[in-house]
């Protein structure tokens, strides 16, 4: 269960820094805008909800691709949301300040994106069905989260080092993560759904450097109870990682990247619904 106090504290306190280090969330969210400009032209008068904007990179993509377009921006951590209305064209875009698992939505809108937000949900399928509610019919929930196989280098150290001390009950390093066909299944009774997936690997020259730039993006672990490890398990996590995984004199930290996009299908007169290439499903 994430703890969504400690989460807006720590993402309050890397809004200063979150653009600097959060290089594979602005690769994920170049995908995701080139994923909508595929599928809307640039001049459509659409109404967009953004999730999780944070500094406003993906904002800013969106008020510059779709000039015509209603922008609502939407982030937890205030100071965030600071960093955002400082791009430019944020003046055109309207931002809240909320947690999106318990702020309403005015809706409906043609499209509801998020990038790399939906891993600190704690109901991930309930939002989800909420927001596909708050679309318009045959209108698009498109978002990025991470997958399972993230940081993996980190995740097999860590168990390795618990393993090798008797009697520990230690709590795991970080969350977990869906997988790709977890997260399919999870949100396909809200309409056609399309996945893909692709890794990123980050070079750092030490474990130490890999960890700082997770808490620079205030990504650390927010997991309620005892989230950490003891001194010797820490130790032990880095002199595992850098003996399995160093090359060349620096150690890769892997990013598996989800991106999932959701048509709703329209619901017609009679009962029946259309799929995402028009043509009717079977009535409901």
């Amino acid at each position: 269960m994430i703890n969504k106090a400690l989460l807006q504290k720590r993402f309050n306190k890397a809004a200063s820094t979150y653009d600097e280090y959060a290089n594979v969330q602005k690769k994920m969210g170049d995908v995701l805008i080139q994923k909508l400009c595929q599928t809307y032209t640039s001049h459509a008068r659409l109404s967009i909800l953004e999730l999780g904007c944070g500094t406003g990179y993906v904002t800013e993509q969106l008020l510059n691709s779709f000039p015509y377009a209603s922008v609502t921006a939407v982030d937890f951590a205030p100071h965030m949301i600071e960093q955002a209305k400082k791009r430019r064209g944020a003046e055109k875009a309207a931002f809240i300040c909320g947690d999106i698992e318990k702020i309403s939505f005015s809706g409906p809108y043609d499209v509801i994106i998020s990038n790399a937000t939906f891993q600190w949900l704690n109901d991930l399928q309930g939002t989800v069905a909420r927001l596909c509610e708050a679309l318009h019919d045959n209108g698009a929930l498109m978002f990025t989260t991470f997958g399972n196989e993230t940081f993996q280098e980190l995740h097999l150290s860590f168990q390795q080092a618990v393993g090798s001390l008797e009697g520990k009950d230690e709590r795991a390093v970080g969350q977990s993560f869906f997988t790709a066909q977890q997260l399919k299944e999870l949100c396909e009774p809200q309409g056609h759904v399309s996945m893909q997936q692709a890794r990123y690997i980050e070079w750092f020259s030490t474990v130490r450097d890999f960890l700082d730039s997770v808490r620079k993006i205030g990504a650390a672990n927010s997991n309620d109870g005892i989230s950490s490890q003891s001194p010797s398990v820490f130790r032990n996590m880095i002199r595992l990682y850098e003996e399995q995984f160093q090359q060349n004199g620096c150690i890769p930290a892997t990013y598996h990247a989800l991106f999932c996009s959701i048509m709703k299908q329209g619901e017609k007169k009679d009962g029946t619904r259309t799929n995402e290439n028009g043509l009717e499903a079977a009535r409901a």
